[in-house]
């Protein structure tokens, strides 16, 4: 483990502290956002067979995948590295 400091402007470590809480907020807003779609996705599963439009979408996204399992529908990202987060 490597210890060490460094020094910035009080300026610089209030922008940085504003630019974290704002990324905060930005991804809470992005997690709800993909949980809401998640219940509409499980919505249209209980009315329509949407299986072929699910296979269609995850063949062409390269940021993302949709689960079907049963009548709920799953939304999990991928990063640069092909890493999967589940929402």
């Amino acid at each position: 483990m490597v210890k060490g400091s460094v020094s910035i402007s009080l300026e610089d470590y209030h922008a940085f502290i504003e630019q974290a809480i704002s990324f905060k907020h930005k991804e809470d807003n992005l997690t709800q956002a993909a949980k809401e779609l998640q219940v509409f996705l499980s919505f249209l599963c209980t009315r329509e067979n949407i299986e072929k439009y699910v296979e269609e979408f995850n063949k062409q996204s390269k940021t993302s995948r949709i689960t079907l399992e049963g009548s709920y529908a799953k939304i999990e990202i991928k990063d640069d590295k092909g890493t999967i987060t589940k929402i």
